[in-house]
């Protein structure tokens, strides 16, 4: 059986995985949820020097201190950023790395590096505007509740009851850190690009093409959207379930 290790994206936390974990651990899989400092119940621990290198430090020490090999490593948009990290750490620990409509950035980019000017604005004056200087306290200029029916494709009420409240602001450094990705051995780990067809991105497409067109990758779509542990978990399970095989 395989060890999955999940790592969320801004804004929410290892709660929001509780659709997906069950159907993983059914099939005799052991699955980890860690929370980034700062987020869900951890969002008391926000502070302005935490950054992408906290949030790498995050996983690193869930992987080293329960032991863990062989972990299957998932990250979900900017989750992208934080596996790109921990597997630069401890390639030795891991077996396969699943980039699930996240970013993939090569050594020394940060997420900001990664996205248009235009979207880096509105971000900045959020910042700066609502976040004291150093939370981004959501990703575009509408509210929560506006966004993410719209965006995400979250519709379900039970889900937006969920979802909505625990959403907190992301320490700007997960954002604005570039990360690290200079071990060798890392690089020669197996990689999974998932692409949600439901989330229009230019840049994941990006990503998703270049995973296309490297024999060391694979890549498969899902027809979901950007979220898909929380609208459509029984999809994503099987696709991880076929990937661990």
């Amino acid at each position: 059986m395989s060890t999955f290790v999940l790592v969320h994206p801004a804004w929410f936390g290892g709660w929001c995985w509780k659709k997906l974990t069950p159907l993983l651990r059914a099939h005799g899989h052991a699955v980890h949820t860690p929370t980034l400092t700062g987020l869900g119940e951890r969002r008391h621990l926000a502070r302005p020097e935490v950054g992408l290198a906290t949030h790498v430090d995050d996983v690193v020490g869930v992987i080293e201190c329960e032991d863990l090999h062989g972990v299957i490593l998932v990250g979900n948009s900017s989750g992208g950023m934080v596996i790109t990290g921990v597997a630069d750490r401890v390639p030795d620990r891991i077996s396969h790395i699943v980039y699930l409509d996240a970013f993939v950035p090569e050594d020394a980019e940060s997420l900001y590096d990664l996205i248009p000017p235009e979207r880096r604005s509105v971000m900045e004056a959020l910042v700066q505007g609502e976040g004291d200087g150093w939370l981004l306290p959501r990703l575009a200029s509408p509210p929560w509740e506006t966004f993410v029916p719209e965006a995400w494709g979250i519709t379900e009420e039970a889900d937006l009851s969920w979802v909505l409240p625990r959403l907190a602001p992301t320490p700007f450094g997960h954002f604005t850190e570039p990360v690290q990705r200079r071990n060798a051995d890392a690089d020669k780990l197996p990689r999974t690009y998932i692409r949600c067809l439901g989330w229009p991105s230019p840049y994941f497409d990006r990503f998703a093409a270049a995973a296309r067109d490297n024999k060391r990758w694979r890549c498969f779509e899902l027809p979901t959207p950007h979220l898909p542990y929380i609208t459509h978990p029984r999809q994503t399970s099987e696709l991880l379930l076929m990937i661990a095989s």
